[in-house]
This record gives C-alpha cells, sequence and structure tokens, in this order.
C-alpha cells in the first residue's frame, strides 16, 4: 500500500488555488512530496476556464456584476463554475501506476476511487466511455453540458467534471463535485449568440447535468463528501492518505505562480 498525502483547505480565491495545485505537481513530479490528493473550495464563485478555451466564451460584464472571479486553469476542457461544491485535485508523478498509461486510462483508473465515494454516500453512479454524439458536442462551452471519458454520470446526467493536465514527467488531474444549487448559474456568463441559445443551453444543461444533494433528495455537507473521498480513494487504489499541509515551499512557488499567471490577465485571457 503506498502512502498518498491528503490536503484538506478551505475556500480560497480561484487564482490561489490553480497556483497551489501547479506548485504541488512541481514538488510532486520532482519527488520531493508523494502523490497528492487536495481537497478544497472556492470563494468568491469562480469560473473558471480550460487551458485552451477561448477568453471571448466569458460574458465579462456579467461575471463582474455578480462578483465573481475567472480563473483560466492549467487542465483542459471547458469551462465551470465553482460555486456550491467540492473540487478535488490529484497530483502525481508520470511512472505512478496510479496515472500510467494514456489520459483516458488514467482517467478510468481515477474514477474508480470517486464512484466508491459517491457508493459511500448513498449513489451509485457511472463512468463510461463517451459516445459519437458527445465528440461532436465537444466545442460546448460548458464543460458539465456532455461527458468525456469515464467521468461521472448518473442516470446519464454528468454529475463530476474532470481534466487534466501532463507536463514534466507529472500529471495533475482537476475535478468539480456540484454538491448544491442551480448548476444552471453559469449560462448566464457565458457569451452566446443570442438570448434563445442562451435559454436552450440553460434547458440542454439542467436536463444533463446534476447535483450531488439533487440526486439524494437531502443536504449533504461538504465534510461529508471529504470523508467519503477519502475513503473511496484509500479503497479502491490501495492507497493511505496521511493528512498533511502544503509546505512552505509549495506556498511560496505558489505566490510566484500567482503573480506570473493565475492573477495575470496576460494568462487569463491570452486566447
Amino acid at each position: 500500500m503506498d502512502n498518498w498525502r491528503l490536503i484538506i483547505n478551505p475556500p480560497n480565491p480561484g487564482a490561489w488555488n490553480m497556483a497551489l495545485d501547479e506548485a504541488i505537481l512541481e514538488s510532486v513530479t520532482r519527488k520531493i512530496q508523494p502523490p497528492t490528493l487536495r481537497l478544497y473550495a472556492w470563494h468568491p464563485y469562480t469560473l473558471s476556464l480550460g487551458h485552451a478555451q477561448p477568453f471571448s466564451d466569458v460574458d465579462i460584464k456579467i461575471l463582474k456584476k455578480r462578483d465573481w472571479d475567472v480563473v483560466r486553469r492549467p487542465t483542459g476542457g471547458r469551462a465551470i463554475l465553482h460555486a456550491d461544491e467540492l473540487t478535488y485535485s490529484i497530483t502525481a508523478p508520470a511512472d505512478d501506476l496510479h496515472v500510467s498509461g494514456n489520459v483516458v486510462e488514467s482517467y478510468r483508473l481515477l474514477s474508480t476511487g470517486l464512484l466508491k465515494a459517491l457508493e459511500i454516500i448513498g449513489i451509485q453512479a457511472d463512468s463510461r466511455p463517451k459516445n459519437e454524439q458527445e465528440n461532436f458536442h465537444a466545442s460546448n462551452p460548458v464543460c458539465f453540458q456532455y461527458p468525456s471519458d469515464y467521468e461521472i454520470t448518473y442516470l446519464g446526467k454528468k454529475l463530476i467534471g474532470s481534466a487534466q493536465a501532463r507536463r514534466n514527467q507529472g500529471v495533475l488531474q482537476h475535478g468539480a463535485i456540484p454538491l448544491y444549487g442551480d448548476i444552471s448559474r453559469i449560462i448566464t456568463v457565458l457569451n452566446y449568440p443570442s438570448d434563445i441559445e442562451r435559454s436552450n443551453a440553460k434547458s440542454l444543461l439542467l436536463q444533463r447535468a446534476t447535483t450531488v444533494s439533487e440526486i439524494l433528495g437531502k443536504f449533504i455537507s461538504w465534510q461529508d463528501v471529504a470523508d467519503a473521498l477519502k475513503q473511496g480513494f484509500e479503497q479502491a487504489l490501495n492507497v493511505n492518505l496521511i493528512h498533511q499541509t502544503s509546505t512552505p515551499d509549495e506556498k511560496n512557488r505558489a505566490v510566484e505562480l500567482l503573480k506570473e499567471k493565475y492573477a495575470n490577465d496576460r494568462w487569463t485571457m491570452r486566447i
């Protein structure tokens, strides 16, 4: 059984969350620290864009009017509104058996931990390859509109949106788990050609995505889901998660990355 590090953080601004994840990736890749599962939340609400997503997808005026932030992730995928959710990140060296192989293979393996965690809180979810129709809609600006390979769904509705980055012999996977609230709020801060298309996008999202509380029919706390994720990954991946904190070096590196990238418009608006 491998020892992994577990980091649990209180809500932080989106730019700091992304900077700290990349700083952790660097230390884990150099094997200064063990593979790490980090669980965290966001304050204020933040719209995150995928690494290669056009900034023109964002309705910046509405975003500012709502006092929500925007950040560009180091991982791929499409836009996510990080609101009433739990976010996980997994960082590991590329030669770790839990992330080895290609992106799809590692998604499939890591999804077993997510499925086990959901089972612990009473949700029998599913993880499968995407079909041709979902490939056709890959240009949609909203992450939760269509599942990618081996993302988590419940009765066909997307429940967990994940994205991955591979660089310098390291792997970072992010995942957003909406706990409660209106999952269609993201539509209000994205650009659409017309009000009709915006309305259609909202209706489609409500048909295709869901939250933990909606499935369970009751409120579930952030901490309860965090506890289930710890158990789920330990059982499914056969790892021992040891609760620790990020190191001073990682925090110092995150401050540098904050200035260089994640709180810098040159990075956020670069596409």
